[in-house]
């Protein structure tokens, strides 16, 4: 049963770039033309980036206890070139080179400081009456912890030390929540009392969102984050969201306490806070907050300096942009005219009454617009991929940088809203049912009068700039023959084109690292970001194994029947597991009166079977695990449930 769960921030190692074709004719003048429509020199932005910085960690390096690399911001010194190269599209260059600014920065003098530019994420540390309130302590333990000794170092040296009084998780993923443990321990807020307050349903999103698909969007996620590709002008500049993921231990402790899908108004060591529930938005779990006192405004990831996704490359459940809208616009009925400064869980500041209110507003109408327009089309005829390609950008996207799709991007997310209502199926008969790609590709091949020909039409393609359309003739060719190794070439160079153009981080590294993957770098995961202990085990029991049944081999299972019981004594729990008719159907807290086999194992054994430091033969031997009744039937059964190679291919069959 080794880990059921491959969490989507996978570290890997970086490719070095290899055989990357420069920026065509066709780039450049796309670059080109984008810059001249832009006001890429406003230098409000890097203004606000930089206000209140008061100490960086010295070349941006961050180790681990025993010397491996968690975060190095040296590689990026290309960024320090004001002008973008040929090869990246200058408003991304303009975004990269903002989320590149790192260090402790105060926010409002003397009661709020930010942790920027040493993850995806951002750490906001407030002062309380007594104390600190962390809000959002970064994705990994290692990063939080140099965050938290460059801020004790530079404000506590002068203000004195303060004791945390509180810890506050903004929303659900892990990137906000992982690096806890690197600022307090367990048995600090167990003794201290420190309180830790998040949004409701928190705990059960927090750890199962990637544990059912972990393996998958794993995968993707190597691709959508550029965790695969070398920092460079042809390769990884930023996420869109960060500069990139951490790649430390990923933890999690419980929460004391949790805010309601009401809101309200929470004392936090003397201070008021008041909540607004955004469930439902970027996240499944999540709020934002206003301090009265500070008149500042958390937005969370509900508004950040980007267009955010409403379906992600990586795979998630599709978001609710109506929803989310209306939460931003409930912020600013709320708060806007009050609050002074606007800060969030990623990027920068935003400061004045009138700015904060802009900011809210044009975040609000720029989702609002995803939503409304995509209503507007579908109700007219237009499919998925028709009225993404027939909508110009929102208006407020050409004033208002922080409404571009750095991140996630108008295309991607209207067909989001067209999947949330109408699903991934355009309507068209044809298309509800059609041959596997694998399967049609050769077919495309001898239409075309073969690979020579199909091969002429996609490099031809690629000469008129027309890269979208090459990747889709190539494409079917490297799916017909994936030993075409001229193929495999061309449709490499198409992506790199296409990549070079994205002004959403997100889409550059996607491409990029296909074209990679088609030049032969081997995109490989391994395990130096997984997930710590205190995150396995915070894993509910019966996710846990609601994930087992996903790998249950029904094909070789079917003719298997039966009832397994899990007993786990230390958390006191049961689980009966159905089998049958080539399904595993499991019922969490059920005692069946004559199951097939009985199986008693610890939790804790569990988990250390889950993080790979335990097997079951072994446990067997040794007696921490005892099975009563059919003990073959049991071992037959779990013999179905082969671990999945997250290697499988994405960009060639």
């Amino acid at each position: 049963m080794r880990r059921l769960t491959m969490l989507l921030l996978a570290a890997s190692v970086p490719l070095t770039a290899a055989a990357q074709d420069e920026a065509s004719e066709a780039t450049r003048t796309a670059q080109a033309e984008l810059a001249k429509r832009l006001p890429l020199g406003d230098p409000r932005d890097m203004a606000n980036a930089t206000r209140g910085k008061l100490a960086e960690i010295p070349g941006g390096v961050i180790l681990t206890k025993d010397g491996k690399t968690v975060w190095d911001r040296r590689p990026y010194d290309f960024l320090n070139a004001a002008e973008a190269p040929d090869t990246v599209n200058p408003s991304l260059w303009r975004q990269a080179r903002l989320d590149a600014v790192h260090g402790l920065f105060e926010v409002v003098p003397g009661k709020i400081w930010q942790i920027r530019g040493y993850d995806i994420s951002v750490m906001t540390i407030i002062r309380g009456k007594t104390g600190w309130i962390v809000v959002d302590p970064l994705l990994s333990e290692e990063a939080a912890a140099a965050g938290w000794k460059l801020f004790a170092g530079t404000v506590e040296a002068k203000s004195g030390q303060l004791p945390i009084k509180a810890v506050i998780f903004s929303h659900s993923h892990s990137d906000h929540f992982g690096g806890v443990g690197g600022i307090v321990t367990p048995e600090q807020v167990t003794r201290a009392k420190i309180r830790i307050i998040a949004p409701h349903g928190f705990s059960e999103e927090a750890t199962s969102e990637n544990v059912l698909a972990g393996a998958a969007m794993g995968r993707r996620a190597l691709y959508m984050f550029g965790s695969i590709l070398a920092p460079g002008p042809t390769g990884q500049v930023d996420t869109g969201l960060g500069p990139k993921l951490s790649t430390g231990t990923i933890g999690y402790m419980e929460p004391t306490e949790t805010v309601s899908e009401k809101g309200g108004t929470l004392t936090i060591d003397g201070l008021a806070f008041d909540f607004l529930d955004a469930g439902g938005t970027e996240a499944p779990s999540e709020f934002v907050f206003y301090i009265p006192t500070y008149k500042a405004l958390h937005t969370t990831e509900v508004v950040t300096h980007t267009l955010h996704n409403v379906l992600t490359l990586r795979g998630a459940q599709v978001r609710d942009a109506l929803r989310w809208s209306k939460v931003i616009d409930a912020a600013l009925q709320r708060w806007g005219g009050k609050a002074e400064v606007a800060l969030a869980s990623h990027h920068w500041p935003t400061w004045g009454t009138g700015e904060v209110s802009a900011l809210l507003t044009n975040q609000r109408d720029a989702y609002r617009y995803v939503h409304d327009r995509t209503l507007f089309l579908a109700n007219r005829g237009a499919t998925l991929h028709e009225l993404a390609d027939q909508t110009a950008e929102a208006p407020v996207q050409a004033r208002d940088f922080s409404t571009r799709g750095y991140y996630g991007t108008l295309n991607h997310d209207m067909k989001a809203v067209y999947q949330r209502y109408f699903g991934w199926w355009d309507g068209n008969p044809a298309n509800f049912n059609p041959i596997p790609p694998e399967q049609s590709a050769p077919k495309y091949v001898e239409l075309a009068g073969g690979a020579d020909k199909l091969l002429a039409a996609g490099k031809k393609a690629i000469a008129a700039g027309d890269y979208r359309w090459a990747a889709e003739l190539l494409n079917r060719l490297v799916f017909a023959d994936s030993a075409n190794k001229d193929a495999k070439a061309a449709l490499a160079s198409a992506y790199d084109q296409l990549g070079y153009q994205a002004e959403s981080g997100a889409w550059r590294n996607y491409y990029l690292a296909a074209a990679a993957s088609l030049r032969g770098h081997a995109v490989e995961s391994v395990s130096g970001n997984g997930q710590s202990r205190s995150f396995v085990s915070a894993i509910p029991t019966a996710v846990f194994f609601d994930a087992l049944a996903t790998r249950f081999d029904a094909a070789k299972g079917v003719g298997l029947s039966g009832i397994f019981q899990f007993v786990l004594p230390d958390s006191k729990e049961t689980v009966a597991i159905s089998v049958g008719g080539g399904v595993e159907f499991p019922r969490y807290g059920v005692a069946d009166p004559a199951p097939t086999a009985t199986i008693t194992i610890d939790r804790k054994t569990l988990d250390d079977v889950m993080l790979g430091q335990a097997q079951f033969p072994a446990l067997l031997q040794s007696g921490a695990i005892r099975i009563d009744g059919d003990r073959m039937a049991f071992l037959r059964w779990f013999a179905l449930h082969p671990p999945a190679d997250p290697r499988f291919n994405i960009v060639v069959p």
